[in-house]
C-alpha cells in the first residue's frame, strides 16, 4: 500500500504537469481536442490524489508502523476516530489533504466549464458572443482557470514527492507508534484543519478565474468574461470564506477548552495567518458586489483576490517553516524555502500580468456621491485591509527585526489590541450602516428613515451604561455599536415583512418567510452582520470583565472568584477512558453561588507513557452570562492541589454568533428562487452592456432562472 500511494503521487505529478501544458497549448491554438485532453488530465489528478489519500488513511487505521508518518502520528491504542484525523496532523499528511482538495476544486471547475461549453453548442472557445453571457463566460474562463489551479497542484505534488514524503518507510519498524499529540485529541481538531484548508484552497478558485480573465486579451468574448468573473466566482468566494470562518471558530473553541489557559485567541502567528486572509476575503466579498452591480473597483478586486490567495500560501508558509515559533507550526526550514520561492514566483507573475493588461481593468464610471452604498463599501474595505495589515505587520515584525537588527523583537497582544480596537469598532458600526444606505446617492431623508430608531436605541443604551458607571468607555461603545447593528437588522426584517404582508395580503410570519427565501443573498447578509455584533459582544465582555484567581487548596477549602465559590472536595486517579495506558488525575470541585451549589466539576491532568509533559483538561460551567473555568494547575505529593479559576463573561455569545454566521452564510449561498435570479440577470445584462458586449437575448433570462434553482 505505501508503494501504491507513492506511485499515485508520481503519476499525479506527471499528469498535472501535462494537463497544464495541454490546456495552455489547446486554448492558445484553439484546438478543442487538446483542450479536452487537458480536461481529462485534471480529472485524472483528482483520481491520483484520491488514491494516495485512501492509501494513507488505510495505513493509519491499520497501524502500519513501517511507514514513518504512521509511526509518528498513530498508535495501536489510538481510537479510530483520531486515527483518521492523524491524516492531517503532520506535515506530509496536511499537504496531501491540501492537494486533494485543490484537485477536487479544479475538477469541479472543469466539469462546470464543460457543461457550459456544451450548453453553448459551440465549445468553450470563441462561443461567448452566441449564447447567454454567464454560460459563455463560464465556458471561456473555466479551462483557463483549471490550468492555473493545476499549475498550483504541480507545486504541491513536487513537495510530496521530494521533501514531504507521506509514504517513506523506516529502516527499523517500531512495535508501536508515538500516537497523536494529546492536544489534538479533540473533536474540534477533526473539524478545524479540514475547514481551514477548504477555505484556504477555496480562495485559489476566484484567483484562478481572475487570472484567466486577464489572459484573454482581445479574444472573442473577452469583455463578457472580464465582466462576469466576479459573479461566476461569488459562490466560490463565499464558500471559501464560510469554511475559513468555520475553521477559525472551531480553532478558537479548541483553544478555549483544550489548551487550558482560559482564552480563545492569543495572537499566535499561525492564528494570525488564518485571520489575515479572512479579513481580505471579507473585503473582497463586499467590493465584488460593487463590480458586479456597478462595474466599480475592478483593479481593487483583482488586487484583493490576489492578496487573499497569496496570504493563504503565506499562512501555510508560516505553519511549515521555522521562521516563527507557534504551538501550531511544523517547523521545517527547507519546506519554508520552497513556499517562499513559490510565493515569490506567483507575486512576480501576477504583477507582470496585471501590468500587461492594465488597460483592460478600468472602472466603468466613478463613485458619484460621498453618501452612498459605494462609499460605505469602500470605507469598509479600507478598514478591513487596514486591520489585515496591522495583523500582518505584527506577525512578521520578529522576522524583520531579526534580519535587520540581528535580534528578534516580538510584539505582544497589546500591540494588536491597541491598533485593531478602533478599526474593529468602526467595522462594527459599518456593519449596521452599509446594508441600508442607497446605491449611487443617499438622501438625508433616507438616512433619517433608516437609522433614526437604531441610532436612538444605541444612544439610549450608551447613556444608561455610562450612568450606571459601566467602564471602560470603549466597551460601552462596542456594546452600543452591537445594539445599533442588532436594531438595524431587526427593523429591516420587520419593515420588509410588513410591506410584503400589506402588498400580498399575507400574515406577517408567512410574509417574512417568503421575503427572506426570495432574497436569500440580502437577508443572509443581514444575519451575518448580526452575527458579527453578537461576536463583538462576546469578545468585549470576556476581554474586559474577566476575573481570575490562583490558589493552592487542601480538600474542603474554597476559593472565591467574583460571585462564585469553588470548593475543592477530593483528588483521585484512574485510567483515562478509551486511552489505554493514559493515567488521569482529577480533582472534584463544587461550584456554588450565593450558597447554592450549581455543579461539580472535575478538571484533570493526563499523564502519557511516551510524553514528558502531562496534558491539561479544563472543566467549564457554561452559561449565557458567563463561564466558570476551572484549571487543575498542579498538585503536591499529598492531597493539596493548585487551582486557577476564571469567570469569563459572555463567551457563549461568541459561539452563538459563530453559529449564526454559518447559518446566515449558508442561507445566502442557497440557490435563489426564479424571480430573484431573473432580477439578478437583469443586473448582469446591464453590466455586460456597459462592458460593450452588446445585447443579450431575452430568452437567456429564462435560462438563468432555471439554472438558479
Amino acid at each position: 500500500m505505501p508503494e501504491l500511494g507513492s506511485l499515485a503521487l508520481y503519476v499525479g505529478l506527471v499528469v498535472a504537469a501535462y494537463s497544464v501544458v495541454a490546456l495552455a497549448v489547446g486554448l492558445t491554438a484553439g484546438n478543442g481536442r487538446i483542450v479536452g485532453s487537458g480536461r481529462g488530465g485534471v480529472i485524472a489528478t483528482l483520481l491520483s490524489t484520491t488514491l494516495a489519500s485512501f492509501s494513507l488513511l488505510y495505513l493509519l487505521v491499520k497501524g502500519d508502523f513501517s511507514v514513518g508518518y504512521v509511526a509518528e502520528y498513530s498508535s495501536r491504542g489510538l481510537p479510530w476516530f483520531y486515527k483518521l484525523s492523524a491524516f492531517w496532523a503532520g506535515q506530509a499528511g496536511s499537504l496531501l489533504l491540501w492537494l486533494w482538495l485543490l484537485t477536487a476544486y479544479a475538477t469541479a471547475v472543469i466539469i462546470a466549464g464543460t457543461r457550459a461549453a456544451s450548453a453553448t453548442g459551440a465549445g468553450a472557445i470563441g462561443a461567448a458572443g452566441r449564447t447567454r453571457p454567464e454560460t459563455a463566460a463560464q465556458a471561456v474562463l473555466a479551462p483557463r482557470a483549471a490550468a492555473f489551479l493545476q499549475a498550483i497542484s504541480v507545486f504541491f505534488f513536487t513537495l510530496l514527492v521530494t521533501v514531504a514524503k507521506p509514504f517513506a518507510r523506516l529502516a527499523e519498524v517500531p512495535a508501536d507508534g508515538q500516537g497523536l499529540n494529546p492536544l489534538l485529541e479533540n473533536p474540534g481538531m477533526v473539524i478545524h484543519p479540514v475547514a481551514t484548508y477548504l477555505g484556504y484552497v477555496g480562495f485559489a478558485v476566484p484567483f484562478a478565474f481572475a487570472l484567466a480573465a486577464l489572459t484573454l486579451g482581445t479574444r472573442p468574448g473577452a469583455e463578457i468574461a472580464r465582466a462576469a468573473w466576479v459573479r461566476l466566482t461569488r459562490k466560490w468566494t463565499l464558500s471559501a470564506w464560510l469554511f475559513l470562518s468555520i475553521g477559525i471558530l472551531t480553532g478558537m473553541q479548541w483553544a478555549y477548552v483544550e489548551l487550558g489557559w482560559g482564552g480563545y485567541w492569543a495572537w499566535d502567528p499561525v492564528e494570525n495567518a488564518s485571520l489575515i486572509p479572512w479579513l481580505t476575503g471579507t473585503a473582497l466579498i463586499h467590493s465584488a458586489m460593487m463590480q458586479e452591480r456597478k462595474g466599480l473597483l475592478k483593479f481593487w478586486n483583482l488586487s484583493l483576490v490576489t492578496a487573499t490567495f497569496l496570504l493563504t500560501i503565506f499562512g501555510t508558509y508560516l505553519t511549515r517553516s521555522d521562521v516563527l515559533s507557534s504551538v501550531h507550526a511544523f517547523g521545517d526550514r527547507q519546506m519554508g524555502l520552497y513556499f517562499l520561492g513559490f510565493l515569490s514566483f506567483v507575486v512576480v507573475g501576477t504583477v507582470g500580468l496585471v501590468i500587461a493588461r492594465r488597460g483592460q481593468i478600468a472602472d466603468d464610471r466613478p463613485i458619484e456621491a460621498y453618501i452612498s452604498k459605494e462609499t460605505s463599501f469602500l470605507t469598509n474595505n479600507v478598514l478591513l485591509v487596514g486591520t489585515a495589515f496591522v495583523v500582518f505587520w505584527g506577525t512578521i515584525f520578529p522576522v524583520v527585526t531579526r534580519n535587520l537588527l540581528g535580534r528578534e523583537v516580538a510584539v505582544g497582544p497589546g500591540f494588536y489590541n491597541r491598533l485593531s480596537l478602533p478599526l474593529g469598532l468602526a467595522i462594527l458600526v459599518l456593519a449596521g450602516l452599509c446594508p441600508l444606505i442607497a446605491w449611487r446617492r443617499s438622501s438625508l431623508r433616507n438616512l433619517r428613515d433608516n437609522f433614526l430608531v437604531p441610532f436612538v436605541a444605541a444612544l439610549v443604551f450608551a447613556g444608561l451604561a455610562l450612568i450606571f458607571k459601566v467602564r471602560p468607555v470603549w466597551a460601552v461603545v462596542a456594546f452600543a455599536g452591537a445594539v445599533f447593528v442588532g436594531v438595524t437588522v431587526v427593523l429591516e426584517f420587520a419593515r420588509g415583512a410588513m410591506v410584503r404582508a400589506r402588498s400580498h395580503g399575507e400574515n406577517p410570519v408567512a410574509a417574512l418567510g417568503r421575503l427572506t427565501t426570495r432574497n436569500r443573498r440580502r437577508y443572509g447578509g443581514y444575519l451575518v452582520h448580526l452575527s458579527v455584533a453578537l461576536i463583538a459582544v462576546g469578545i468585549t465582555g470576556s476581554s474586559v470583565y474577566k476575573v481570575e484567581a490562583t490558589q493552592t487548596l487542601n480538600p474542603g477549602q474554597s476559593l472565591n472568584v467574583g460571585a462564585y465559590t469553588v470548593t475543592y472536595q477530593k483528588l483521585d486517579m484512574r485510567e483515562a477512558p478509551n486511552h489505554p495506558g493514559v493515567v488521569e488525575v482529577f480533582a472534584e470541585t463544587a461550584v456554588s453561588r450565593n450558597g447554592r451549589q450549581l455543579a461539580v466539576l472535575a478538571p484533570k491532568k493526563q499523564f502519557y507513557p511516551n510524553r514528558e509533559e502531562p496534558g491539561t483538561e479544563v472543566a467549564i460551567l457554561g452559561g449565557l452570562a458567563r463561564d466558570v473555568y476551572v484549571i487543575l494547575a498542579g498538585r503536591d505529593e499529598g492531597m493539596a492541589a493548585t487551582f486557577k479559576v476564571m469567570v469569563n463573561p459572555l463567551v457563549a455569545w461568541i459561539w452563538i454568533g459563530g453559529f449564526l454566521l454559518v447559518f446566515g452564510t449558508g442561507f445566502a449561498l442557497w440557490p435563489q428562487a426564479r424571480q430573484a435570479a431573473a432580477t439578478e440577470y437583469g443586473t448582469l445584462r446591464r453590466n455586460f452592456a456597459v462592458a460593450g458586449a452588446g445585447a443579450v437575448p431575452a430568452a437567456a433570462g429564462r435560462s438563468v432562472g432555471g439554472d438558479a434553482r
